[in-house]
């Protein structure tokens, strides 16, 4: 029986828990077509520099293709489908002067997050006028939801009123959002503390969004001497929070390269949920040039280039985040899941125990997923258990249910009983916790009734679940009512069609329903994505048919 997924994104044997909403912005972004790849190109006059660049591309090999593209490039410099092949791979080697050149040779046809890179560079050498026609271009483009804030933090840096231009907002809900959080963040710089932080509070809420918002708040007031007032908005247990209450650092002043750094390092922070793309990857490159001190926005450009496969320069960014940075924690434990993203695992292992040294829960919980997903639950379980017994009564149902998996794939089934119990006891309506505890006791032959009653359960609270569906069809198949199983499991099979368990188990009830032929077709379906010992025995089963059962 597969266990759930480390962080419980997923249900007991692979369903899914339900994700968050999708950000407003990555659904219009992705409508623009702003996440997609650039399109494939037909021909260029360098045609040997452009079959290698596009080999390095497809490698992963970002650096080698950037030069490759500009050697294509500087034999085509009018050939715009070449520049934006070789924009996106200067993007992520970190080329910026490659960068600026394709954005020069593109001209207009450049992307629109082009100019949150130019932007990027005019605000760090004070360039008022390029910073201002950036954000002119961006007013006009498919990135204008940004405009008003941009502008707002432009016309702070050249001594103009910015209230009135967050004042103007468009009429768009995205916008409105971003300019409420830049009109506390600048009536803070403005001297406005006790308004900034009032409006500041007022919008805040428990996410990774709101964490940074504190951070980057914080950042203004220990550069303005007020460490007392930053200290009242680091509250909660949070790593970077409580690293940068207990070591505030030196702050930073209100410059344009520190708005547009902070408003781009927001937008990513959404974008990073969704699917990899071209543009969180472009954003956080461009928040890193505006604001070096920015390790959140270091952060993300390394995820960002880590989930697009730049796993070497991935590494390099997030080895930048220094020791004393609020987020080093953070930074370490991200080099851990890009090695583990990349199929280093035997790195990510090694450097996950390490990291659990520390015997604190983050690092504890991070290994012990990774053993679990390396198949080492019987490795994974005791850190588990510390991470249970660390929190004591506050110890939550997830981590129940991930100690009572580890120890259930590790054989030990009376103890993984217990803690299964324990979770379904602290979380009685969890979906989750319900389907698994009622499962497993199928599984390993306990009375099919109790199991049915908690699977029944389970379905009435999510009744959209896969995983859960067809374990409570499964419960039904063993108990000799395999017509009231059949619509469960197909239904199952219908949204979870390469689930090897559930097509196992439809070919089943299909077998006991006397439909020879469509059980076979499962079973075939089931053996595409088996590993090569299941594979094994669902050929002899397509083969012979189901061993009796007893």
């Amino acid at each position: 029986m597969r266990r759930p997924a480390p962080a419980l994104a997923t249900g007991a044997r692979g369903g899914r828990s339900g994700g968050r909403a999708t950000f407003r912005l990555t659904v219009a972004l992705a409508a623009l077509g702003l996440l997609a790849p650039v399109p494939a190109v037909a021909k260029t006059p360098d045609l040997l520099a452009y079959m290698q660049a596009r080999a390095a591309d497809a490698d992963g090999a970002a650096a080698l293709a950037a030069r490759r593209y500009a050697d294509a490039l500087a034999a085509a410099p009018g050939d715009t489908r070449v520049a934006a092949y070789a924009y996106r791979q200067a993007v992520a080697a970190g080329d910026l002067s490659l960068a600026f050149s394709t954005i020069s040779a593109l001209g207009q046809a450049a992307p629109p997050d082009a100019d949150l890179l130019i932007l990027a560079s005019a605000a760090v050498h004070d360039d008022a006028a390029a910073a201002d026609a950036a954000i002119a271009r961006i007013g006009k483009g498919q990135l204008a939801v940004l405009s008003s804030s941009l502008a707002a933090w432009a016309a702070l840096a050249g001594g103009r009123d910015p209230l009135p231009l967050l004042a103007a907002t468009r009429d768009d809900p995205v916008a409105r959002r971003f300019a409420s959080e830049t009109r506390a963040l600048i009536l803070i710089a403005q001297g406005h503390v006790r308004e900034g932080m009032a409006t500041l509070r007022a919008i805040l809420g428990n996410g990774q969004a709101s964490e940074d918002l504190r951070i980057i708040a914080a950042r203004l007031l220990v550069g303005m001497n007020k460490t007392a007032e930053a200290r009242t908005l680091l509250v909660g247990d949070a790593p970077a929070i409580a690293a940068m209450r207990a070591r505030p650092g030196d702050g930073s002043k209100p410059t344009l390269g520190f708005g547009v750094s902070a408003l781009l390092t927001r937008v990513v922070t959404d974008l990073i949920a969704g699917p990899p793309g071209p543009l969180p990857l472009a954003m956080a490159q461009a928040a890193v040039v505006a604001d070096p001190a920015n390790d959140r926005a270091r952060l993300l450009l390394g995820y960002s280039l880590g989930r697009s496969g730049e796993t070497v320069r991935a590494l390099a960014t997030l080895e930048a985040v220094g020791d004393n940075s609020p987020y080093a924690a953070a930074a370490r434990g991200g080099r851990v899941q890009i090695l583990a993203g990349a199929d280093r695992m035997d790195e990510a292992l090694a450097q996950a125990a390490v990291l659990a040294k520390s015997d604190r829960a983050d690092d504890l919980q991070r290994y012990a997923d990774l053993l679990a997903s390396a198949d080492r639950p019987a490795a994974a379980a005791p850190l588990y258990r510390r991470i249970i017994d660390q929190a004591g009564d506050r110890a939550e149902w997830s981590a129940w249910m991930q100690y009572g998996a580890a120890l259930d794939e590790a054989g030990d089934w009376p103890q993984a009983r217990r803690a299964l119990a324990e979770a379904v006891r602290l979380a009685p309506d969890e979906p989750l916790a319900l389907n698994y505890l009622g499962y497993a006791q199928i599984v390993h032959g306990e009375p099919v009734a109790p199991a049915q009653a908690m699977l029944e359960k389970a379905r009435r609270l999510r009744p959209e679940d896969a995983a859960i569906t067809d374990s409570l069809g499964w419960a039904y198949f063993l108990s000799n009512e395999p017509r009231r199983a059949l619509p469960l499991i197909e239904q199952a099979a219908a949204a979870s069609p390469v689930d090897q368990e559930v097509n196992e188990h439809l070919g089943d009830v299909y077998w006991a329903l006397g439909r020879r032929f469509d059980a076979r077709y499962a079973w075939r379906a089931a053996k595409v994505a088996a590993e090569p010992d299941e594979a094994a025995r669902l050929a002899a089963k397509i083969a012979n048919g189901p061993a009796p059962r007893p």
